[in-house]
């Protein structure tokens, strides 16, 4: 029996369920396709792409130069390959986002209406969406009873897979090389994946380590550490698990093993936060696009362009903001507290849409998911489900002194402030002049003044709210 195992975000041999059965059942052709196609709007960010290009290096390495990979529409690129191999089954593991299930929903009734057998698989959430619902089996809407009541009292997640003990080939005459990956065109023209790629080990042997190094070194003081971007205590594992070269199982096994009491807690309501957006995007697939709470449909965002220009490029004048959006730039990544930071400030200092943060962090961000990224901008943004009240809006020099007050993030990517005292680092538009000539600064020339005064727009952005009459 020859079956096809369609790799999508499941870039990984090991705790790979389709696979696994499809190793079980006879001879596998282990397939990649980059749909454009289907895609639309939603098609994979520049970031992403320099990921992925290193991911397929390293899987077709694992898989002993058999994997085929392939651009185009997957219906017609599968039809093809089964009428010339004469295939008997295709295996997957599922998707959730709205455009692949509409995708594998048509493949899927084509395929078995010509006979073929299509086994589709759960190897990328601890549970599915439609296992972890409200008494009344309606999806929840807030994060803790989703949590507490839902996912706390669930069926345990799968125990991981080992790998398949042998993979037959049904090509085995057939060689992918590196050569055959560049032609999809991932890498972009700017020399930036080499920035990126710099910054990371990619494919699921990194994975693993990235996995074995954070339970033995992070995860000890994760409950306090996260918040500080310059410590090592986040577990940099979202971007593995984004792309299938770790799965939730495996990460969800691993900290059980370490009893790390609260920090095992808090790392757990983080895989948890994941499985509730999917949850989010599933019951409600335009939320990428539509506010959740529709009350806020009539807000008056800002449309500034040099704004929003000025915030993509970290040239904010609000250090702790330039920093974040500079190591996204260099490094395709940025710290989930200053994730957070970053937001509040366009969104609720600037008042521009927070659908243009979105999109910008799809763009640049190597684990630009479709349901984190848009559940956690609503988050922010006070539009979502189970959101920040709109009138919690970070103040960034209070949250750059409190979770970076030596400065040595800021410092790192904004070094033309390097030699300010910590006292001003994150306000340097305090600074008396001679402080600020003694660090080489000169405001409005080297760095630039701020873009707003964060009190007067907060203030603003309160009145704002408080005129759609939802305080």
């Amino acid at each position: 029996m020859v079956t096809i195992h369609w790799f999508r975000r499941d870039l990984r041999l090991s705790d790979n369920p389709a696979l696994f059965a499809a190793a079980n059942k006879g001879l596998v052709i282990p397939i990649y396709i980059l749909d454009d196609v289907n895609s639309g709007i939603y098609k994979m960010g520049a970031a992403s792409r320099c990921w992925l290009y290193q991911s397929l290096i390293a899987l077709n390495s694992s898989l002993n130069g058999q994997l085929l990979v392939f651009s185009g529409d997957p219906k017609v690129i599968l039809s093809e390959l089964i009428e010339k191999h004469n295939v008997a089954a295709v295996n997957w593991n599922r998707c959730y986002e709205p455009w692949r299930i509409a995708r594998d929903t048509q493949i899927k009734q084509d395929l078995l209406n010509k006979g073929i057998m299509v086994n589709t698989f759960n190897g990328s959430l601890l549970w599915e969406p439609w296992e972890v619902l409200k008494s009344d089996k309606t999806p929840y809407r807030v994060f803790t009873p989703f949590y507490h009541n839902g996912c706390l009292k669930a069926t345990e997640p799968r125990v991981p897979l080992d790998k398949p003990n042998q993979i037959q080939f049904f090509l085995n005459d057939q060689q992918t090389n590196q050569s055959d990956i560049e032609k999809l065109g991932l890498l972009p023209q700017k020399n930036w994946s080499s920035e990126i790629i710099a910054n990371w080990s990619i494919g699921e042997l990194a994975a693993q380590q990235q996995l074995v190094d954070f339970m033995a070194e992070g995860i000890s003081n994760y409950k306090e550490g996260r918040d500080f971007p310059a410590k090592n205590a986040v577990s940099r594992l979202s971007t593995y698990l984004h792309f299938g070269e770790l799965s939730p199982n495996q990460v969800w096994y691993a900290s059980y093993a370490q009893f790390a009491e609260n920090n095992f807690e808090a790392f757990r309501r983080q895989m948890a936060w994941r499985e509730f957006s999917y949850s989010l995007l599933y019951y409600n697939p335009d939320i990428p696009q539509i506010n959740l709470q529709r009350k806020f449909d009539n807000f008056p965002w800002v449309n500034d362009s040099k704004l929003l220009i000025q915030w993509q490029k970290g040239q904010t004048g609000i250090p702790i903001v330039d920093a974040g959006m500079r190591e996204l730039w260099q490094t395709g990544y940025m710290h989930n507290r200053v994730r957070m930071i970053v937001a509040s400030f366009l969104v609720k200092n600037l008042l521009i849409d927070w659908r243009e943060g979105e999109r910008w962090f799809w763009d640049c961000l190597i684990d630009a998911d479709l349901a984190n990224n848009s559940a956690s901008w609503q988050w922010v943004a006070g539009t979502g489900a189970d959101a920040a009240p709109y009138y919690r809006i970070f103040n960034p020099v209070t949250q750059g002194q409190k979770f970076d007050s030596d400065g040595i993030y800021m410092r790192r990517y904004v070094p033309e402030l390097a030699l300010l005292p910590n006292k001003y680092l994150f306000n340097p538009w305090e600074a008396p002049k001679e402080i600020l000539a003694a660090a080489n600064i000169s405001l409005g020339v080297n760095y630039p003044y701020p873009l707003v005064d964060l009190k007067s727009s907060r203030a603003r952005a309160l009145e704002l709210f408080k005129s759609l009459g939802t305080l």
